[in-house]
């Protein structure tokens, strides 16, 4: 077990690794450029699941948001991976080890694949690497995917990965690029005064339920 974050720091493993067609590694400084094309050409399909793409990031934005994601890899808070072909070099999508409880060794696969690259089974190959790696090099205990019901793409992976629906959270979080609804003020439901200020209309975004996949140690891998 690391509960401090001097054993954190200390935990070596490989940042880097490989399956048939996949080279997997850390984020580096520099990659901004390279992740940064993969979201514009895919925007318009991440916006729909992700709520870091309701806006299109400059490559900026993007290589800074690696920089952090580097430093939290170091630190062992989050682990973002990145996803290569291994005869072009291309980057095809990204994936990660999220929702990190060392304590008892749980971890979240995260993904997504740039459009062009989709329909190859590349993230089928990524996650079934990642979760050998957890498993493997993390000594992990348990190993979650979690993701909007409606996001079908995301379920098949994790059904054809050999993930256990362990069941579905109902309305569980705001859904993503979802139109808001308008909830009458106080004000007009319930026929306070004219002397009291009408309140603002809230928004009051669609929810989402999740489902929640899993593989536990002793069960679905050893």
């Amino acid at each position: 077990m690391c509960e401090s974050t001097n054993e954190l720091l200390l935990l070596e493993f490989p940042e880097q690794f490989e399956t048939e067609r996949l080279i997997i590694r850390a984020p580096q400084w520099g990659d901004g450029a390279a992740v940064n094309e993969a979201i514009r050409e895919s925007i318009n399909e991440l916006r729909q699941w992700m709520p870091w793409a309701l806006t299109t990031p400059t490559v900026e934005e993007t290589e800074a948001n690696i920089r952090r994601a580097r430093l939290q890899f170091l630190e062992r808070t989050d682990m973002r991976l990145h996803l290569y072909d291994k005869e072009s070099g291309e980057l095809l999508g990204c994936s990660g080890l999220h929702r990190i409880n060392w304590k008892i060794r749980s971890f979240e696969i995260g993904y997504w694949l740039r459009t062009s690259q989709t329909g190859r089974g590349w993230m089928t190959e990524a996650v079934h690497g990642i979760t050998r790696f957890a498993a493997r090099q993390l000594q992990a205990n348990r190993i979650e995917i979690r993701c909007d019901s409606r996001n079908e793409r995301s379920r098949r992976v994790a059904e054809r990965c050999g993930f256990t629906l362990e069941g579905i959270l109902r309305r569980e979080d705001a859904a993503v690029h979802s139109p808001a609804e308008e909830v009458p003020s106080d004000r007009q439901t319930s026929g306070v005064s004219d002397s009291v200020p009408q309140q603002a209309h809230v928004a009051c975004p669609q929810l989402r339920d999740t489902m929640v996949f899993s593989k536990i140690r002793g069960i679905e891998f050893s």
